[in-house]
């Protein structure tokens, strides 16, 4: 079996309140402090490492949403992958994103 790992670098940004509670694109409820992120065509439950080039920093993020929907995003992360990562208090940063098997 052929697997493909997409690699690419973009600006990610993160959301929390008021969207904590309410329900993603793929039905769960939104928890801030899961580790999960929305991008706008990965298909959900994908699995991807993302990485702040701004501090070297990385986390493991299930996509369960879609978004962001601001242009120039790729992904926009939860509270506590943000966290994780070091991009809280920056609000958008520089990441690069790699699909995992």
């Amino acid at each position: 079996m052929l697997t493909l790992t997409l690699a690419f670098a973009s600006l990610a940004s993160w959301y929390g309140h008021p969207y904590h509670g309410r329900l993603t694109a793929n039905g769960e409820v939104y928890n801030m402090n899961a580790m999960t992120a929305a991008h706008p065509s990965l298909p959900f439950g994908t699995r991807v490492q993302v990485c702040n080039t701004k501090n070297n920093r990385c986390a493991t993020v299930r996509i369960n949403d879609r978004g962001p929907f601001v242009g120039g995003r790729a992904i926009d992360l939860s509270k506590a992958a943000a966290d994780a990562i070091g991009l809280r208090d920056q609000g958008v940063g520089q990441v690069t994103i790699r699909t995992i098997k």
